[in-house]
């Protein structure tokens, strides 16, 4: 399963979401799937110097041609999209949620409950 947040160093919300999927990453629950960010910055080095700033840990992409963005619907950020072991969304968050707090912890176990593992 996967967790794929997209993102944008100008967006606060954005950055404090972030933060709640690094430590969700950090959690007992975090190892049952992969947790990933896309940047849909217009310049690189935006959120290549707030990536270094943050301390990030979780793999983050660069979408510097936004094909992402457009293939998950992302009109407004931040987007978190949560997708099956077999590639399906399963859901799709807009705005920013604490994904370490319980209610968002109940969110992905019910969300992915049922799933089986990748292999």
């Amino acid at each position: 399963a996967l967790i794929i947040n997209v993102w944008a160093s100008w967006c606060g919300p954005c950055r404090a979401e972030v933060a709640s999927l690094e430590r969700l990453a950090w959690h007992d629950e975090g190892r049952h799937f992969a947790i990933i960010g896309i940047s849909t910055d217009d310049y690189r080095e935006h959120a290549l110097t707030w990536l270094k700033q943050s301390n990030a840990t979780i793999s983050h992409y660069l979408d510097s041609r936004l094909q992402m963005e457009q293939m998950l619907g992302a009109s407004r950020l931040p987007l978190t999209v949560l997708v099956d072991a077999h590639g399906k969304v399963r859901l799709k968050v807009y705005g920013a949620r604490q994904w370490d707090a319980a209610e968002s912890l109940a969110l992905v176990s019910q969300t992915f409950s049922g799933q089986s593992e990748p292999k």
